[in-house]
């Protein structure tokens, strides 16, 4: 399995941003990614610093979403709902994109509860808790 570094990460979503600007060909998971930056136009701005985007801070406290982090979990949670691993995870993107009228809703729905995921995991030094991943995706279905 791939594990980039930070520096590595941000530096494919810049350099994904510079070639689609550029008209050149892209792989597969460029064209994702860029599929997802295009649903954030408040992050063009940034991937097209370059270099000063690489040593940028998001410092949590300041209250500004790190927009590397939040594009690598909408990769990984494309990832998770191709295959349904964990278990159900389609199911209950698909029936909150039905409820809530909205795929980028959805989508952030199981954003959110996958950060909150991999917090608890950490807090708890556990393996992330997959059934409750899903869980609190489906909250508030049966309201």
């Amino acid at each position: 399995m791939f594990t980039p570094s930070r520096d590595q990460a941000r530096q494919f979503f810049i350099d994904t941003w510079a070639k689609r600007a550029s008209g050149q060909p892209l792989t597969q998971m460029e064209t994702l990614a860029i599929n997802l930056i295009a649903r954030h136009p408040e992050y063009h701005a940034l991937l097209e610093q370059g270099e000063r985007a690489l040593t940028r801070e998001f410092p949590p406290e300041l209250g500004e979403t790190n927009p590397f982090l939040h594009l690598s979990l909408h990769l990984a949670i494309e990832e998770q709902l191709a295959i349904d691993q964990p278990p159900g995870i389609r199911a209950a993107f698909e029936a909150q994109r039905t409820r809530l009228g909205d795929e980028h809703a959805a989508l952030h729905r199981v954003l959110d509860c996958l950060g909150e995921t991999i917090w608890r995991a950490q807090r708890e030094r556990q393996p992330p808790d997959g059934a409750a991943y899903v869980a609190c995706i489906r909250k508030d279905l049966d309201a």
